[in-house]
């Protein structure tokens, strides 16, 4: 069930795009530790992935991982992976709160995130507190679809909130965590994710991507601003 909500439609900016940058940001030493990286976590945590599997299976029932369209390297498109922290009909029930509530509707326009989401099961809401509802993306980082570190994955719709941002995001895979995770997350506006973003590519050093990766360990243990 696609969880990413397309509430207009839109034209499909990111094909124009595919194939824009062969090499991703980073090279092969970023790739080399991502792979390397992503496998080790992958076995360390497999307890961990078993056990909220099945805690989703056994409490909510349905799908224990989704997939998320996302646009990735280049412009092309990838699915990401998460636990599943919504109900199964959250396509319906985001319809049904947007139509009812002008504020949240104003709210999911700006920023595709409500504070208040009534998609989000008792579970769903410990995971995403906690950021285990993003551990799935371990895999998507060891097929190479994203890394570590990066801008935040976006859908199709945000691609015009970046405008000519874009070209630096489309540089680099997408990152599990990323400049914007650590500065605040939620209470970051959006045009300051954007500049977040364009800065890190920008600026890009491998030293850097160590810096993000050990500074979202204690933001995560903090969970401040996770929604």
């Amino acid at each position: 069930m696609g969880l990413a909500v397309a509430i207009h439609d839109s034209t499909d900016f990111a094909t124009s795009y595919a194939g824009a940058y062969d090499d991703p940001l980073g090279g092969r030493t970023k790739r080399a530790f991502d792979l390397v990286a992503s496998a080790a976590a992958i076995v360390v945590l497999a307890p961990l992935l078993i056990l909220v599997s099945l805690l989703i299976y056994v409490l909510d029932g349905g799908p224990v991982v989704i997939k998320h369209t996302r646009i990735g390297q280049g412009g092309s498109k990838f699915g990401c992976f998460k636990f599943r922290s919504m109900v199964t009909n959250g396509d319906e029930v985001l319809r049904a709160h947007l139509a009812s509530d002008h504020n949240a509707l104003e709210e999911w326009t700006k920023t595709r995130k409500l504070t208040s989401d009534p998609r989000i099961t008792t579970l769903g809401r410990i995971l995403r507190k906690t950021s285990l509802d993003e551990l799935p993306q371990l895999f998507n980082i060891f097929a190479g679809d994203m890394s570590f570190v990066g801008p935040r994955p976006i859908v199709e719709e945000e691609i015009h909130k970046y405008g000519t941002a874009f070209c630096e995001y489309r540089r680099a895979r997408p990152g599990l965590t990323g400049c914007w995770q650590v500065s605040g997350r939620n209470d970051t506006g959006y045009d300051e994710r954007v500049a977040l973003d364009q800065q890190y590519v920008s600026n890009w050093s491998f030293a850097r991507d160590l810096e993000i990766i050990f500074r979202t360990i204690p933001a995560v243990i903090k969970a401040k601003g996770v929604y």
